[in-house]
């Protein structure tokens, strides 16, 4: 690991200025993704500045009947809130599916949303990579791809997002507020937070430079059986490699995001009017642009099978 600065930052002004004033500088809060990054290299930042003493850790209810989730909020107390519980199951089970006990007691809202692909290829420095070297290549492509995109990948890319919790956010119709480093705030839904990968891997979500997440919001709970279904190659401690979030009504009318197939959370609003129709007559429109290899064409098979293991289970 590299040497680098630290300060803890009292307020989000604060936090502002440092950022704006520091070159190659970075916020850290739980650390469980960044610290493991700047141990291999990967990320180098020759700051950090630490955001825990700004109080972004409560659940609150809106005006509107949703939920505000702080950035700051441990992905543990967040899946055990009650009223995410009752009203938002499917986070609550999306988050148990990911990470460890203790990596969960320390991960945060915002940090859950940022966290950077487990690609092998873009974690073994000795390889080119377009995320961590923009313009060096993709030693992914024409390598082993078992755990890698099958959609909305591109020539530069072929990385999948390894979130649990952004699924479930997708699913849910999910805000992120953020705040500008010049004060202004701004909101993103969740559709349009994460970016594929285009011609600028490197470059993940929509967030400016110097710009800090500030919360999550949750629409009004829509009711609805709330399903989160990940298929992985152990029983825990893995990521996906397919995952299924589901809010299904009684009318077979649902929100369906999917997880481990590509460059963010994916979900295809459209496709959605098929789920009466059954598990394949979704996932034709889900995936119809799919372009898996040869190593995860299996893929394909295994989101139609998981869908109707969904819809299967919210028959009864």
């Amino acid at each position: 690991m590299r040497s680098f600065t630290y300060e803890k930052v009292a307020s989000p002004a604060a936090a502002a200025t440092a950022i704006a004033s520091t070159s190659d500088a970075k916020f850290i809060a739980g650390g469980t993704n960044l610290l493991d990054l700047m141990k291999l290299e990967i990320e180098t930042p020759a700051h950090l500045i630490d955001l825990n003493g700004l109080g972004f850790d409560r659940i609150e209810r809106t005006s509107e009947g949703g939920l505000r989730i702080g950035a700051l909020v441990r992905n543990t107390a967040l899946a055990a809130d009650e009223k995410v519980r009752r009203d938002y199951g499917l986070l609550s089970r999306a988050l148990l599916a990911g990470a460890s006990g203790q990596l969960r007691n320390k991960a945060t809202t915002a940090g859950n949303l940022l966290q950077r692909t487990r690609c092998p290829y873009f974690y073994d420095t000795n390889l080119p990579c377009n995320k961590r070297s923009p313009g060096s290549g993709c030693a992914a492509i024409g390598g082993v791809t078992r755990s890698l995109a099958v959609i909305g990948s591109s020539d530069a890319c072929i990385a999948t997002h390894p979130s649990d919790m952004a699924v479930a956010m997708r699913a849910l119709d999910a805000v992120v507020e953020a705040l500008r480093p010049d004060g202004q705030t701004r909101t993103i839904p969740i559709a349009d937070f994460h970016r594929l990968p285009g011609d600028t891997p490197h470059i993940e979500t929509a967030l400016e430079p110097g710009e800090l997440i500030t919360a999550v919001t949750l629409p009004k709970p829509v009711g609805g059986t709330h399903i989160y279904r990940k298929v992985r190659d152990r029983a825990s401690y893995a990521f996906a490699l397919v995952s299924v979030a589901a809010v299904v009504q009684r009318d077979g009318s649902g929100k369906v995001a999917v997880g481990g197939v590509a460059h963010k959370p994916w979900r295809v609003e459209g496709a959605e009017k098929a789920l009466a129709n059954g598990a394949r007559a979704f996932v034709s429109g889900l995936l119809a642009d799919a372009k898996p290899t040869k190593d995860n064409a299996f893929k394909l098979t295994l989101v139609e099978r998981a869908v109707a293991s969904v819809l299967a289970e919210v028959k009864g």
